[in-house]
């Protein structure tokens, strides 16, 4: 038996062992194996092919898929699923889920919104207002992050039932807050926010995405942040022995999501230049979606954020393209979901490879 990292620390199927060779596999193997050999070797860049190979059959069908009206329309659409996604992959790396975000995004958006029309009216200066309007919207996102997190932990309620509960409660709140309607009476520093673009190719809430992704990207694989959350989604247990305290991290965990979710609502108040009680709406399942393409395993331990980037790219392309290439909108979700499926089973059958 090949001697394995401490399981506080490792992922499944992580050894101190070299990668396998090609001569490891017995030339009179079953076809299984072999197949399974190379799913191991393919690792996580098969979906870096499925991007690119749908950038060439896109771009074949309809070439104005180079075109710069194509490329921002793909880079906005993408902004607010990468930053909740960028959350997701935190909290799915630890074993759980958040079905909370895209109702945390509406919330957060719709009372950052009212207390920014208020001050306007009020004759504030349009950025004092636009400052605090942000900071109102990362507190209501981390506070009801911190609540989800908290009651996973003290309560010992799984997190699928307690953010389940927090979709419910707070998806209604926003319909609660200026009659329902949306509110359009804001700063004119939130609509430059969101129509600017830097050399007329990208967006600055796309470059804000971008940027977003890539500091918690380095959280993620280069601080002891990162670590304890890989070792909390390989194994929990171990982590509590190793000395990890594995409640606050997971009240972390939630808080940034919940934080990046009120990020993602102000972006999408600066796309439209309106604060919409519907806004956020099933944006979570586009976000998980996105994490679990990218390859971040629904069991915990194991994910990374480029693939996080790169699966909601993928989902941000399925969208546009389908619009150039003038097939129904619906066919989105029948793709998404076959891709889906696609990374699951893949995720499976590396896990399967791992334990042999």
């Amino acid at each position: 038996m090949p001697a394995r990292l401490p399981s506080a620390f490792s992922r499944p199927g992580t050894t101190l062992t070299p990668p396998r060779g090609p001569a490891e596999t017995p030339v009179g193997a079953p076809a299984r194996s072999r197949w399974l050999h190379l799913v191991d070797q393919i690792g996580d860049f098969w979906i870096v092919g499925v991007l690119v190979l749908m950038v060439v059959v896109f771009g074949a069908l309809a070439p104005s898929l180079f075109s710069r009206g194509a490329w921002l329309s793909i880079s906005n659409y993408s902004v607010e699923y990468l930053i909740l996604a960028v959350g997701q992959t935190f909290v799915i790396m630890t074993g759980g889920i958040d079905l909370s975000d895209g109702a945390v995004l509406g919330l957060s958006g719709m009372v950052s919104g009212a207390v920014m029309q208020s001050m306007y009216n009020a004759h504030a200066s349009g950025l004092l207002t636009t400052v605090i309007g942000f900071a109102i919207a990362l507190a209501v996102g981390a506070l009801v992050g911190f609540g989800n997190g908290f009651l996973i932990t003290r309560l010992k309620l799984p997190p699928f039932i307690v953010t389940l509960g927090s979709l419910t409660a707070v998806g209604a709140a926003p319909s609660l807050i200026n009659g329902g309607t949306e509110i359009s009476n804001l700063p004119s520093q939130i609509g430059s926010l969101g129509t600017s673009a830097i050399g007329g190719w990208v967006y600055v809430t796309f470059l804000i995405a971008v940027v977003v992704a890539v500091i918690f990207g380095f959280v993620l694989h280069r601080t002891r942040f990162g670590l304890r959350t890989y070792a909390i989604g390989s194994n929990g247990l171990s982590a509590r022995r190793a000395g990890i305290d594995v409640d606050r991290h997971l009240i972390w965990v939630y808080t940034l999501s919940g934080f990046l979710a009120g990020l993602a609502g102000m972006m999408v108040m600066a796309n439209f230049n309106v604060a919409n009680p519907l806004s956020g709406q099933n944006d979570e399942l586009d976000a998980i979606a996105a994490v679990v393409i990218g390859g971040a395993s629904l069991f915990g331990g194991r994910g990374h954020m480029l693939g996080t980037f790169v699966g909601t790219m993928i989902i941000s392309l399925l969208v546009t393209g389908l619009v150039l290439v003038n097939v129904n909108g619906s066919w989105t979700e029948v793709a998404t979901g076959i891709i889906i499926v696609a990374a699951v089973a893949m995720d499976q059958v590396r896990v399967r490879l791992a334990e042999r």
